[in-house]
């Protein structure tokens, strides 16, 4: 005989447990952490992609802490962006719908379609970018008239020549925008092409690589 009152129990603790799985997935992946991986190779050398969670590219770490810094008391983490952080954002192009379904993807991860890229902060917001080819043919980004230091960058060889319907300056990047560039520079689609990058834009900070097991690595800005 079927103890209707121990079933009634049971499905309740389910249902209490599925409920809140899912609130701790949702508060994690919002305001703490969340995985991600690699789908191209915009980042060479820094990170390695592959299309797909399960492919041999880099699967990384997404801190969302410093972009919330007023729940933590204490905290190390400094709310806008530095350059040289590698960051996850949703370029300018991509329209995020406002629907409860999209959010809660968006919120989740789970079933999540909208496009996120990874890229480097480069420039930051009130500084003169521009990018000017030398004599010898390298590529070199200037901020404020000054050469960047690039030590991560695939090669300032390896360069998307510059064109007149490209974002290459020089021009002073506007206020709560950022330039988002990839470290392989000759092959990125990134502020050149869509322009500066608005700060309510990033969803997280790229902190540590967790797989492969050979790639492990904290990611630092440089």
């Amino acid at each position: 005989m079927i103890d209707k009152e121990k079933l009634k129990a049971d499905l309740k603790e389910i249902v209490d447990t599925v409920v809140f799985v899912v609130v701790a997935l949702i508060l994690i992946r919002f305001f703490i952490a969340e995985p991600r991986y690699i789908p191209s190779g915009s980042m060479l050398p820094t990170l390695i992609g592959k299309p797909g969670f399960f492919g041999n590219g880099d699967r990384i770490v997404v801190e969302k802490i410093s972009k919330y810094p007023s729940i933590i008391k204490h905290h190390n983490f400094e709310c806008y962006p530095k350059r040289g952080d590698i960051m996850i954002f949703y370029p300018p192009f991509v329209k995020l719908s406002a629907n409860p379904i999209a959010v809660f993807s968006r919120l989740t991860g789970l079933f999540c379609n909208d496009i996120a890229y990874i890229k480097r902060v480069i420039g930051l917001p009130g500084e003169k970018f521009e990018i000017k080819q030398e004599s010898n043919g390298a590529y070199h980004v200037y901020i404020n008239d000054k050469p960047l230091q690039e030590d991560y960058i695939m090669s300032e060889f390896d360069y998307i020549p510059c064109r007149q319907d490209m974002n290459c300056g020089p021009f002073i990047i506007p206020e709560d925008q950022y330039f988002m560039m990839g470290d392989n520079r000759g092959n990125s689609q990134d502020s050149r092409f869509w322009g500066t990058l608005p700060r309510e834009r990033f969803i997280g900070r790229a902190v540590f690589v967790f797989w492969p097991l050979n790639r492990i690595q904290i990611l630092n800005s440089k």
